[in-house]
């Protein structure tokens, strides 16, 4: 029999991931990648404490981690007034095992790529190569249909193919031709960094605002010793009127800040100042908040979806990277116990894809900010004492609800057994 190898469609994080994950269970792979070149794209993102445990299972840990980012430490609803909503600590400060981690998404990927080509060699991932679809062979395994960068096609096969291929994946295409369109709800996310101070802890995730409006920022690098200036990344965001076709279909694109600016001109607080953070801003590009509708299965016989491409979910929760890197392991995870099999993949959908499903639809619901919902319901988004319009132990009701679904809850994440045992390898 020959040896089991993997084809993964797409070299975002979840693909990389991935990629790491067979290396280190023993499972042959290649990695196909639609650009030409990496670059370290985006801006900020969070990886929750239940991911940053499984990147310290595969070696990556606080000294690589600290290099493109920095340790999370509370995560703050504000109200308009400038009033706080709820706050609570983060990572290790919340009692996890593991911290949580606020990167710059394009350096953290381009530290996942290094080490990738570090462990299992430079040629593991094949850019400029689009996988397109995909075809059942007669002995239960499947060609991936490759278009490379100068138009020319090629077919290779595997015995199974996980799509890492995001959002706008050619493989769920193909596994779901009737899906509907991509969902787009109305919001329109303005993205960049600056650099500044950091505000509260020196590493707090704040959302200010209302449902309909508001500013997300937190760092993402730890603060220049002495000028005392970290990378801020911020998210500016509005709910407009949904038939504006414009946004439908989703890109992400540099904008000007004085096209986007005035939705917060009078946003100034005695301890953050919105019209100055977003005019010193390095770099902004504009891109509507989208999901996918939830597909009844993430599989096809010997070809599974993973990450954006499974479950693209809006970014309330900071948990899509995450999920990709969860989905990674519990891949993996699934392999050692059913081998590279379709059976593998079978149980990984068993398992995750009508739960993750519901975490898609409750994000779609405002996730975590779901509580400026309830303010815009009650009081319409302005308040001088929070407890007079949503009680503490609705708060925290609401909170856990949210942590409990998206998989990390801290007792459900510290009392778990690890996903990949150290040393376990496919025999």
């Amino acid at each position: 029999m020959s040896e089991p190898h993997v084809i993964i469609a797409g070299g975002g994080i979840g693909g990389l991931v991935t990629a790491l994950t067979l290396q280190q269970i023993g499972v042959k792979f290649s990695v196909y990648e639609a650009v030409r070149e990496l670059a370290p794209l985006g801006v900020g993102i969070n990886i929750q404490p239940n991911a940053v445990r499984e990147l310290q299972d595969l070696g990556i840990g606080p000294e690589a981690l600290d290099s493109v980012g920095l340790p999370a430490r509370e995560w703050a609803l504000v109200g308009l007034k400038g009033n706080d909503v709820y706050s609570e600590p983060r990572g290790l400060e919340a009692g996890y095992h593991w911290p949580q981690y606020a990167v710059h998404r394009g350096r953290f990927h381009m530290m996942l790529y290094h080490i990738l080509k570090e462990r299992a060699g430079a040629d593991v991932v094949r850019t400029g190569h689009k996988v397109t679809g995909y075809e059942h062979k007669c002995d239960g395994t499947v060609t991936a249909l490759i278009e490379r960068a100068d138009g020319t096609q090629l077919r290779e096969n595997g015995t199974i193919l996980i799509a890492a291929d995001g959002i706008h994946s050619a493989v769920r295409a193909r596994m779901h031709p009737q899906q509907p369109p991509i969902h787009w709800g109305g919001a329109i996310m303005w993205r960049g960094t600056t650099m500044a101070k950091p505000i509260r802890t020196g590493a707090s995730f704040v959302g200010l605002g209302t449902h309909k409006q508001r500013v997300v920022l937190y760092p993402i690098s730890h603060p220049d010793p002495e000028t005392g200036l970290a990378m801020i990344n911020w998210i500016a965001e509005v709910v407009v009127d949904k038939d504006d076709e414009r946004y439908s279909n989703g890109w992400f694109r540099p904008v000007k800040v004085e096209d986007f600016a005035h939705h917060f001109a009078k946003w100034t607080y005695d301890w953050l100042d919105v019209p100055d953070l977003l005019a010193r801003a390095d770099v902004a590009y504009e891109n509507p908040m989208i999901d996918r509708d939830p597909v009844p299965t993430w599989q096809d016989g010997p070809v599974i979806l993973m990450g954006d491409a499974a479950h693209a979910m809006y970014p309330t929760g900071s948990n899509g990277a995450s999920q990709a890197i969860m989905d990674a392991r519990h891949l993996g995870a699934a392999m050692l116990e059913h081998g590279v099999t379709p059976a593998a993949l079978r149980a990984f959908d068993a398992k995750f894809c009508a739960p993750i499903s519901e975490l898609v639809l409750r994000n779609r619901g405002a996730g975590p900010f779901g509580l400026l919902n309830l303010i815009d319901e009650r009081c319409g988004g302005e308040f001088e004492d929070i407890n007079d319009v949503v009680p503490e132990a609705e708060r925290n009701a609401f909170m856990a609800r949210y942590k409990a679904a998206a998989g990390f809850a801290v007792e459900q994440l510290n009392t778990a057994p690890a996903t990949i045992p150290q040393g376990r390898m496919l025999r």
